[in-house]
């Protein structure tokens, strides 16, 4: 999780937002990468209620 800079959390129901902060924060600690949430009217596949895009850097 290091090597994350930016996450993009795409919700179906901005109700869910706390048990998605408290998510988000426990899983990067003290690593806080830039993080963008977005309210959707879907997501694929349909049952789905949250979905998480990462962005990391990974030098060589």
């Amino acid at each position: 999780m290091r090597h994350v800079v930016r996450t993009v959390v795409y919700v179906i129901d901005m109700a869910d937002t706390e048990h998605v902060a408290r998510a988000h924060s426990e899983a990067f600690d003290a690593v806080r990468p830039a993080s963008t949430l977005v309210q959707v009217s879907a997501l694929t596949p349909t049952s789905a209620r949250v979905e998480i895009e990462v962005v990391a850097i990974i030098s060589a």
